[in-house]
């Protein structure tokens, strides 16, 4: 069975020459929005993914704009308006050493070097320099910054994360 990636939203048309905006879910949108490359549509009532084969891509604003083979109008595109874009993750590309894909990080066990368990990472933040982890324990959630000196072992085969808390990440309220 075919395991499917999320890579984008379809949020509206642009234009009446079948364009769309698409919000972007993926790290590398010039390999996967580039002419020919197939994205799936999802279709929910019958659960199927309809492949489409771009034609087109550019930016504009925060937005990336795509047109398909075979949808040359406002009217033929239209109907897939709010859909979820997809791809099947035996196409992801390989990453370097020590990179992962969000989707093999989230629903990972977070361990301190001294064995305790944490909790599991629920979300990944991306507010600047480096990622953030965001783990739920049973008090209150846990940010994990993805920094050398914190995060000591990733272990995505055994869904382990080891952590190293350096002073100020766990609130101590004494």
């Amino acid at each position: 069975m075919t395991e499917w990636q999320y890579v984008g939203k379809i949020v509206n048309t642009r234009g009446i020459k079948g364009e769309v905006k698409v919000i972007s879910m993926t790290d590398f949108p010039e390999e996967r929005f580039a002419k020919g490359a197939v994205l799936y549509v999802h279709d929910e009532k019958t659960s199927s993914y309809l492949p489409l084969s771009v034609t087109n891509h550019s930016r504009h604003k925060q937005f990336d704009c795509l047109t398909f083979e075979h949808y040359r109008s406002i009217n033929d595109i239209e109907k897939y308006k709010g859909a979820s874009l997809f791809i099947p993750r035996e196409q992801l590309s390989e990453l370097k050493k020590g990179d992962f894909y969000y989707f093999q990080i989230i629903g990972l066990d977070v361990f301190a070097d001294d064995g305790a368990h944490l909790g599991k990472i629920v979300e990944i933040l991306s507010p600047g320099a480096n990622d953030v982890w965001v783990v739920r324990s049973a008090g209150k959630d846990i940010l994990i910054p993805y920094i050398k000196d914190v995060v000591k072992h990733v272990d995505v085969e055994n869904k382990r994360v080891t952590v190293h808390l350096i002073p100020g990440l766990i609130d101590d309220e004494n």
